[in-house]
């Protein structure tokens, strides 16, 4: 899987095999085979492998939050949402762009849905400090805000790579969502 992540990094999907995954590998392509049934396959493990190291991260940090005040909860979540997107970003852009062909929308979509189950139960314990608003658009609308923004900001913004870019862009998109929930 390693070798597959490098390859599609360095040289994309469709310049990818599994003789040069193979090669890369320092195996034969018979003991690929015997794991593996083709390209497709070994892509699709390495995006189960990111989605279980962003899971994990995702996870963690919403143990967390449990005691945070509003802002700081927001402020941690998308932290949080930045960082789980700084997982190998190179790698991160590749197997966005290739979920789709090897069937794994439907995982992502179950952890978006999960994603949302969170956040919603965190507006929920912080129902005092939330405006009267309907929470499963409001945790939509804030999940969705957030996953854009590290998403983009990650992958299509080089010049938000660095530590203090990130910051700031944390900074910006607490205050944006905190004072969409906000109780006036």
């Amino acid at each position: 899987m390693e070798a597959t992540a490098r390859i599609l990094v360095r040289e994309g999907f469709d310049r990818a095999s599994t003789n040069r995954i193979a090669e890369e590998a320092g195996v034969s392509i018979g003991s690929l085979y015997q794991y593996f049934p083709g390209k497709d396959a070994l892509v699709a493990a390495v995006i189960d492998r990111h989605a279980r190291q962003i899971r994990a991260t995702v996870e963690e940090a919403m143990a967390t939050i449990a005691d945070m005040a509003l802002d700081q909860a927001v402020r941690a979540m998308v932290a949080l949402a930045i960082r789980a997107h700084r997982i190998d970003p190179r790698l991160h852009r590749v197997l966005a762009e290739q979920t789709p062909r090897t069937g794994r929308l439907d995982e992502v979509e179950v952890f978006d849905r999960e994603l949302f189950v969170l956040f919603r139960r965190a507006l929920e314990a912080r129902r005092d400090a939330v405006r009267p608003l309907d929470l499963d658009l409001a945790a939509y609308v804030c999940v969705t805000t957030i996953e854009a923004l590290a998403h983009n900001a990650v992958l299509h913004r080089p010049d938000m790579q660095s530590d203090a870019a990130a910051e700031a862009l944390v900074e910006e998109a607490t205050r944006m969502v905190v004072g969409y929930l906000r109780r006036p």
